[in-house]
């Protein structure tokens, strides 16, 4: 039995609309038992992930899809992440990258310009709560007036979009007459220059703390707490707010594809898709090229600013370490892995290499420490004597590069393309 029969067999289920529901209901409950039973297993986790894919490939109504999907996320999910934390951090995460993704893929796959310092505008959103909800203000201000209270995290999710977009203008206005690579060297620059000023803000004044950080940073309140404890509920912090930060995490999501799928249906989607595909073309058909590009820069960059003041929030602590260069590659490599303009590709590209980042390549590791120091034999060779350097996620830059490559020479339109990119490579008609 051919991988390619297999795939035509699960095509043909999933087209039939009562075998496929039939068949992806009976794997989420299947692997949702799974992970009950076996909290540690990795792969049964991994199906129900897989399980969740499924459901979006099943042909059925709008809203029983919506109906299945919000019983998934908003009841599976949490209740297996109070089996094991773990995974509802894995889950935090992929929502996390998700949204970025989205909002990367408006500037590099709707509006075709490489953006290779995007997470500059997530470290603006981070910084932005930061500052205002730490101490750290008032080594800029003086006094005793900081942090602000938790409350004020909902208004700094605004304020992040502002900030963010403010910056993505300010970087779209020197490079609205370049494309293609000076684009990328000139936004590769500007994400350098936004850790490096992150880096060295603690002088004269000290704004951002330098390369120490800022820390504690402020989560937002549990408002619902009166609620839980009138239900007899203990609003225990260590248990509530992993689930609290999911289903922001999730609403915000949630909020950033309902956004992605207004503006690409919209007359400024068209604009930046016939910026993409000629630019010089789109001009001459009356497409107002300054407008559009500043707002394709600030449109992805609010995204990540509103993100950006979460991940704050949740980290408790951060620095410009955590905002680097190969976190932008990252973000762009989802892009790219699920398809370049394709909302559905940008969540599952983000999907697949966050979870091969936290789940695989880290659990192939620790997998292989406990053979190694155990001293299991295996073939005749011991695992005691394997070096350290052999660990999967000490190779996880070149384990994306490689799936990249094979992507390029395979499927050059990712995993989900877009539906005008898929006829563009395939040689059909684009219209």
């Amino acid at each position: 039995m051919t991988l390619g029969f297999v795939a035509a067999e699960t095509r043909r289920i999933l087209d039939r609309p009562l075998p496929g529901t039939l068949t992806v209901v009976s794997l989420l409950a299947l692997t949702a038992l799974g992970v009950s039973y076996f909290p540690r297993s990795i792969v049964i986790f991994m199906l129900f992930q897989a399980s969740i894919l499924l459901l979006y490939l099943v042909r059925l109504p709008a809203w029983l899809k919506g109906l299945l999907a919000a019983g998934t996320l908003g009841v599976l999910m949490p209740v297996l992440g109070s089996i094991n934390g773990y995974y509802l951090e894995i889950a935090i995460q992929v929502g996390i990258f998700v949204a970025l993704a989205l909002g990367l893929n408006i500037v590099v796959g709707l509006a075709g310009l490489l953006d290779l310092g995007y997470v500059a505008f997530f470290a603006v959103g981070a910084y932005s709560w930061a500052i205002f909800g730490s101490p750290q203000a008032n080594q800029i201000f003086g006094g005793n007036a900081f942090p602000l209270s938790p409350a004020a995290f909902f208004i700094f999710l605004l304020v992040g979009v502002g900030v963010a977009a403010s910056a993505g203008i300010l970087l779209g206005l020197p490079v609205l007459r370049l494309h293609g690579d000076y684009l990328a060297i000139v936004t590769l620059g500007f994400g350098e220059v936004i850790r490096v000023l992150a880096n060295n803000l603690d002088k004269p004044i000290n704004f951002t703390n330098g390369p120490k950080g800022i820390t504690p940073i402020l989560r937002p309140p549990i408002f619902f707490a009166p609620l839980l404890r009138a239900l007899g509920i203990d609003p225990n912090p260590n248990v509530i707010y992993p689930l609290y930060l999911y289903f922001l995490v999730l609403g915000i999501v949630g909020v950033t594809i309902l956004v992605n799928r207004r503006l690409e249906d919209s007359h400024v989607g068209r604009a930046w898709e016939a910026i993409r595909e000629d630019q010089t073309a789109a001009q001459a058909m009356g497409v107002p090229l300054v407008r559009m590009k500043l707002m394709a820069f600030a449109c992805g960059a609010s995204f990540a600013g509103a993100v950006g003041v979460l991940f704050s929030a949740k980290q408790i602590f951060i620095n410009p370490e955590s905002f680097t260069f190969m976190e932008s590659i990252g973000v762009l490599a989802m892009v790219i892995l699920g398809g370049m303009g394709s909302i559905p590709g940008a969540v599952l590209g983000a999907t697949v290499v966050t979870v091969l980042n936290l789940q695989v390549l880290k659990g192939l590791s620790l997998w292989i420490n406990e053979l190694r120091n155990a001293g299991v034999t295996i073939l005749g060779f011991s695992m005691a004597n394997l070096p350290t350097q052999l660990e999967p996620a000490k190779y996880e830059r070149m384990v994306f590069g490689l799936i990249l490559v094979l992507m390029m020479i395979f499927r050059p339109q990712g995993i989900f393309p877009a539906k005008r990119r898929h006829r563009e490579l395939e040689g059909g008609p684009s219209t």
